[in-house]
Order: C-alpha cells, then sequence, then structure tokens
C-alpha cells in the first residue's frame, strides 16, 4: 500500500533541508536531489 505524503525542501546555509509534515521527519543534504533521497531514505526505514 502506497500513501502520498508532502515533503518540503528549504535552502539552509550551504544545504537543504527536507521536512515531510505529516510524520514530522525530516533530513538534509548538499542538493535539493540528495536532501529528497535522504528523506524518501527516512521515510522507508
Amino acid at each position: 500500500m502506497q500513501k502520498q505524503l508532502t515533503a518540503f525542501i528549504e535552502r539552509e546555509g550551504s544545504g537543504y533541508v527536507s521536512l515531510c509534515p505529516e510524520l514530522d521527519i525530516a533530513s538534509q543534504g548538499d542538493t535539493i536531489e540528495e536532501a529528497r533521497d535522504n528523506l524518501r531514505e527516512a521515510l522507508e526505514s
């Protein structure tokens, strides 16, 4: 079963922070893509 979630990605300092507000999970990365992928990985674990 798949559920659609919201992701916000914001520039912070020299990198990016990604946040899923529905589950209150955040991650970060050096690029937008890395922040998104790291958030996806955090959500799957």
